[in-house]
């Protein structure tokens, strides 16, 4: 594995439980709610200089339900890459699928939407150099589809399936460490 990663140049990653704490049967709908999970703003620094591109894909059907809006979606994503700029990190982009799941749309991980309007946007991304962070079997199935090498955050490394990911690291900050010892 090592070595499928060491020629990767584009990082997607999911959000709810990447980077920042998953609300379990809620969504975080305020900058007040949203907190990066230990570690993640560190890691995302050090992400910044192996990948060309850094792009979260991230399914918000809160907006779909009618719970929050897209400007509320906005004010969180503004607080988000604020602290990772603070932190000396960056996002290149941040592509969000705001419909609900039940409607099934090309936006919503597992399916690509959300990876093509990225290479609408930045048309030299391949995806065979490309990775996939997620802590959902939908993260890992949208990476696998595109050809993507696919990492599963997980806490809990034992026991657990890796719903076919590449590899399992239990955080963002421990890829991060698996990356500078490539």
């Amino acid at each position: 594995m090592l070595h499928q990663l060491e020629n990767c140049d584009t990082l997607f990653l999911d959000r709810d439980g990447t980077i920042n704490v998953r609300l379990v049967d809620a969504y975080v709908k305020t900058p007040k709610e949203f907190k990066f999970l230990p570690g993640a703003l560190e890691a995302i620094k050090q992400f910044s200089k192996f990948f060309k591109y850094i792009i979260i894909v991230t399914n918000q059907q809160g907006i779909g339900k009618d719970l929050m809006s897209h400007d509320d979606l906005r004010k969180v994503h503004e607080l988000m890459l604020m602290q990772v700029e603070h932190f000396g990190g960056r996002i290149d982009e941040i592509f969000y699928c705001p419909h609900l799941k039940a409607l099934d749309p090309s936006c919503r991980k597992p399916n690509p939407g959300m990876a093509f309007q990225a290479v609408e946007k930045y048309p030299d991304i391949e995806f065979s150099k490309s990775i996939m962070v997620g802590d959902m079997p939908s993260d890992i199935e949208f990476g696998r589809r595109l050809g993507m090498k696919t990492v599963l955050i997980h806490e809990e490394l034992e026991n657990e399936d890796y719903f076919g990911a590449d590899l399992r690291v239990s955080s963002l900050s421990d890829l991060a460490t698996y990356l500078i010892n490539i």
